[in-house]
């Protein structure tokens, strides 16, 4: 990881943003392309100022069409750009489903590496900013079951600007997951310049001997703050925030619960399905003989994310995860 000297208090909206301001004066090929990008500066304001520096031929609105803009970024990514496009939230994506599955990330197979996709897609994601219905999803599993496309969500500000530039630098097409209730609950350091983290690469948030804690995206928190509360009552918790959902890091998942012996997985999407489903794959694939309780998963529900008054009910909060490390702990 190349990182620069000079660190900057940053959100993480304003981390991606200068992220987008970073490539776009570093490589001409990459473009800005979404609904409400240029003039208003995105739904969530991620790329505010950017069509007042490089011009509506960088940064491009579009009409409300998905599955069009996706399509037409294809092409342009086929033909030599970089293009970066945001959809509004996750729940909008829908339409343009077919794009990424049937072409995007087919055409490095189809053409034999002759053309490659760089596309990179800017999707805010998940619950908990009191958003309608279609605007809290959390469905990441459906796409980290697509060969050809990485599936990135970082947590914090830092790892938002270095991932996001990883990612449109990459030459395959990327997924990049943006937890809406991370965007502007903090600051973080964040390194001025151009720096790159590795994709796939997961991250050790707190050290722990007793159980390993696996989150992702605004779940990283809630898994930091219930191992707070759990190393009060003497149990010390190994907290791995994936960062990258699609290739997850194998390696980090068993050197983790072959240290501790207990695994609890975190994530605000439905039960089933899930990919936390996958990371106990994995466990039982390279550490069954380590383990010395089940695992547990704490996560949201089979049903589509409740409005305003039940979403807290909803998510996974610090007492839930607390009570499945005492258990796995106690068993």
């Amino acid at each position: 990881m190349s990182i620069a000297v000079n660190m900057k208090k940053m959100t993480m909206v304003q981390a991606i943003t200068e992220a987008l301001k970073v490539m776009l004066e570093e490589d001409a090929s990459t473009l800005v392309i979404g609904e409400d990008v240029g003039r208003n500066g995105g739904v969530f304001r991620a790329t505010d100022g950017l069509f007042e520096l490089f011009g509506d031929d960088r940064v491009i609105d579009t009409p409300l069409a998905e599955s069009g803009l996706i399509g037409t970024s294809i092409g342009l990514a086929m033909n030599g750009f970089k293009p970066v496009v945001e959809i509004q939230f996750l729940g909008f994506i829908y339409p343009g489903f077919n794009q990424l599955i049937t072409h995007a990330t087919r055409i490095r197979t189809r053409t034999q590496s002759r053309y490659t996709v760089p596309l990179t897609i800017r999707v805010p994601y998940g619950a908990g900013v009191r958003a309608p219905e279609i605007h809290s999803d959390s469905t990441e599993a459906l796409f980290t079951h697509i060969p050809g496309l990485k599936v990135v969500v970082p947590s914090t500000p830092h790892d938002a600007k270095g991932m996001l530039i990883s990612s449109i630098k990459d030459p395959d097409p990327v997924l990049f997951l943006e937890p809406m209730k991370m965007y502007r609950s903090g600051k973080g350091d964040v390194p001025t310049g151009s720096y790159t983290i590795p994709l796939g690469k997961a991250f050790r948030r707190r050290q722990g001997e007793d159980v390993s804690i696996f989150a992702w995206g605004a779940m990283v928190r809630i898994a930091e703050k219930a191992a707070e509360t759990a190393a009060k009552n003497g149990i010390e918790c190994d907290v791995i925030d994936l960062r990258t959902l699609y290739p997850l890091d194998k390696e980090m998942i068993a050197e983790s619960v072959q240290k501790t012996g207990r695994a609890v997985i975190i994530h605000e999407a439905p039960s089933s399905g899930g990919v936390g489903s996958e990371v106990i794959t994995i466990i039982n694939d390279t550490s069954f003989l380590y383990m010395k309780a089940p695992i547990k998963k704490v996560t949201g529900y089979d049903a589509p994310v409740p409005l305003f008054t039940l979403e807290d009910d909803y998510l996974p909060d610090e007492k839930k995860v607390v009570r499945a490390i005492e258990e796995t702990v106690r068993f």
